[in-house]
């Protein structure tokens, strides 16, 4: 076997097998087209845009990087936008439409293209450079972008490049989310069209408080550092305010301030504007724990309360909410009696037996939500009626859902395949699939999904594909996430290539999501609340030895346990607080000291450091360095914007202090997601050559 056919290899070329796959789908409003992005081959990296005509069922390509003379040269705007998404392709990352999905619109490389879908024609504009995050007004006869801390709006024709908003000095920014919207409150853009194209709603970010963060790439010392504002946890947040612009073609004739009470809920979470009624406003405060919905007056920039979300602990955030339906009534996702429930103008629509994820899409005559029942590792497509509700998604696995008219696009991935399969219906009825280009992987996971201890903790268990069951002990290595709202156990396969490849070196691979990670209910939820470590840990060591009273080829005295980010920082936790159970750890990008991480999601589980240190201190890891009496490797990026390296230095450093032995691995030039092939391939080859040392499986097999 030669090295370009190993699975590391195949991994890294493919980018985990999601390379040409289609994504991004919007379906036109009477059905007639279906846009997306897909890159040409499951080796390309650089995608393009897409139509497909649901008449005939062909597809199309509306624009390719390639034949624009384009390559892929993002911006750093571009670049920390990407790193927000955690976006590892290129090319056409991001679109825009109208509302008739008749005109698209997409920035490339700073330059700023329109595209005429019944054409074909792309024409590109000559806005100011580099534009970014363009948004077609509803019409489709203007453009509005950002570049340079401006908001400039430009006719579809390229005509009357007018600037909406200019920042007055250089902390300043314009259209654009913060840092922690994007990286945490899952809003990545700063306006917002009027339906009918007379006004923008735009943010105005100002970070002259926040502090100032140097990112210096140790191998490139002739570099200047990257200075960049990280709002870190208990310090000072960007301030963000709201205007609103009219608009006379491109030319701004009317500017109005947005007024609500910004001291007392400084979050700006979401904003809904559509034809059905006012614009929404979703604002938080400081703590979280409070969320009030206010409806905006375009005329004279006032706000009133339409409904407050508050709670105990937090206020979860879930996407597609707030919104009106056409006929003007309110739709939210509130935890109500242990279960996430859609709610219309405060009736509970789904119950309680559906925990509400995102609405998807909402029309006349019902709503589209995604939402798991009583296996958390599932999440079907649901239509909320009148009537009540219907699953539209039948078979096991993870959907998802785009509409427009009668059309609506299903996406489906299951364990049965590793491509997600993806419909087009009309009226329910087939009409064709989109065709995927990723490669297939000649490694099948042999995952066996399970419900361990008195928790019943959702899990998967993988065997070398070769080992003959109750014959024989492996080592037992761990590979969990673990952290708030992100489940590694899912009922797709995509998710266990790495794994399962793991598994064949010679271990049993043990996947755990406990307390905290979703899909369970608003209780799950927060049962991490001030304690983002315990309550994981220890989820992991119950399931662990569940298991092993169940399996006998584990050997609990050989365990490792793996992670990135907050998975990195349970690895690192796990082995230096419970070396009874574990011996070797891998932590990639580990959050060591969380006063180093950012307040949204920080003080969201932890609270205030300035008034709970002792919180932070019991949660943190440097002061449990003393206590490494196993393996600890620690991987990072040197230029993670995200978990800046200083975690992993001041572990290693902390760690040093104490007389014990580690390896830090520091990975030059890497922000928190490597995307270059090598370095992909070959930290799982130095990944599989760490445990081998510290943990010596029994007869592993080859890569």
């Amino acid at each position: 076997m030669t090295a370009a056919d190993t699975f590391p290899r195949h991994s890294a070329r493919t980018q985990g097998f999601t390379l040409g796959a289609p994504r991004n789908f919007t379906v036109s409003p009477d059905g007639r087209r279906v846009l997306f992005l897909r890159s040409a081959s499951g080796t390309d990296r650089s995608n393009a845009l897409w139509m497909l005509t649901t008449e005939d069922g062909t597809e199309h390509l509306v624009a390719d990087p390639a034949r624009l003379d384009e390559v892929d040269a993002a911006s750093p705007e571009e670049l920390a936008r990407r790193e927000r998404a955690r976006e590892r392709a290129s090319g056409i990352t991001e679109y825009t439409v109208d509302a008739t999905v008749s005109t698209t619109a997409f920035a490339l490389s700073g330059s700023l293209f329109v595209v005429d879908a019944d054409t074909g024609q792309v024409t590109r504009l000559p806005a100011q450079r580099p534009a970014a995050d363009p948004r077609l007004s509803p019409n489709g006869d203007r453009i509005a972008y950002t570049t340079n801390g401006a908001l400039r709006v430009i006719g579809s024709d390229g005509l009357g490049d007018c600037p909406v908003a200019e920042p007055e000095h250089e902390r300043e920014r314009w259209g654009t989310a913060e840092f922690i919207a994007a990286e945490e409150m899952n809003r990545g853009r700063g306006y917002w069209w009027a339906p009918d194209g007379s006004a923008i709603l735009a943010a105005r970010v100002d970070e002259s408080e926040v502090a100032r963060w140097n990112l210096a790439d140790p191998a490139e010392p002739a570099q200047s550092p990257n200075t960049m504002p990280y709002p870190a946890a208990g310090e000072a947040n960007a301030d963000v305010a709201l205007e609103l612009f009219g608009l006379t073609g491109t030319r701004v004739t009317r500017r109005t301030s947005v007024s609500w009470d910004r001291d007392a809920h400084p979050y700006l979470v979401a904003v809904h504007w559509s034809e059905h009624g006012a614009p929404l406003l979703a604002v938080q405060s400081r703590d979280q724990r409070s969320q009030p919905v206010l409806a905006l007056d375009p005329g004279t920039g006032g706000t009133h309360e339409l409904h407050r979300e508050t709670d105990h602990n937090w206020v979860e955030i879930k996407s597609g909410w707030p919104a009106w339906t056409p006929g003007g009534s309110l739709v939210r996702i509130s935890p109500v009696e242990g279960a996430y429930r859609l709610l219309v103008d405060g009736e509970d629509r789904t119950g309680a037996e559906l925990q509400v994820r995102a609405v998807l899409d909402i029309d006349e005559t019902d709503i589209l939500v995604a939402a798991s029942e009583a296996d958390p590792s599932q999440v079907h497509v649901y239509r909320v009626g009148e009537l009540g509700v219907e699953r539209r998604t039948e078979t096991p696995g993870v959907h998802g859902a785009a509409r427009g008219g009668p059309v609506t696009v299903l996406s489906s991935a299951g364990l049965e395949e590793l491509r997600t399969r993806v419909r087009v219906l009309r009226d329910d009825a087939p009409v064709t699939e989109i065709a995927s280009h990723a490669e297939d992987c000649s490694l099948v996971p042999r995952v066996e999904l399970l419900r361990l201890g008195a928790r019943e903790l959702s899990s998967a268990l993988l065997l070398p594909r070769d080992h003959d069951p109750g014959h024989g002990r492996l080592p037992v290595l761990l590979d969990p996430y673990g952290g708030p709202q992100a489940q590694r156990v899912l009922h797709r396969r995509h998710g266990y290539l790495t794994s399962q490849w793991f598994a064949d070196q010679g271990f049993a691979v043990l996947i755990t999501d406990g307390r905290g990670t979703g899909g369970r209910g608003p209780d799950w939820d927060r049962a991490i609340a001030g304690d983002v470590a315990g309550p994981a840990l220890q989820d992991q060591v119950d399931a662990l030895h569940a298991c092993a009273s169940e399996r006998t080829d584990l050997d609990l005295n050989r365990v490792a346990i793996r992670g990135w980010s907050f998975g990195g920082y349970l690895a690192a936790l796990a082995v230096l607080r419970r070396p009874d159970v574990f011996h070797t750890a891998i932590a990639g990008a580990p959050v060591c000291d969380w006063r180093l991480y950012d307040t949204h999601y920080t003080e969201r589980y932890l609270g205030d450091p300035n008034t709970s240190p002792e919180t932070y201190a019991a949660n943190s890891l440097l002061s449990d360095a003393g206590d490494l009496n196993g393996h600890l490797l620690l991987i990072h990026g040197t230029v993670d914007d995200n978990v800046v390296f200083a975690h992993s230095l001041r572990m290693s450093e902390a760690l040093t202090a104490a007389g014990k032995s580690h390896t830090l691995l520091p990975l030059p030039g890497v922000s928190h997601m490597p995307t270059s092939e090598s370095k992909t391939e070959n930290l799982l080859l130095l990944q599989l050559d760490f445990l081998r040392r510290t943990l010596s499986p029994n007869n592993p097999t080859t890569a």
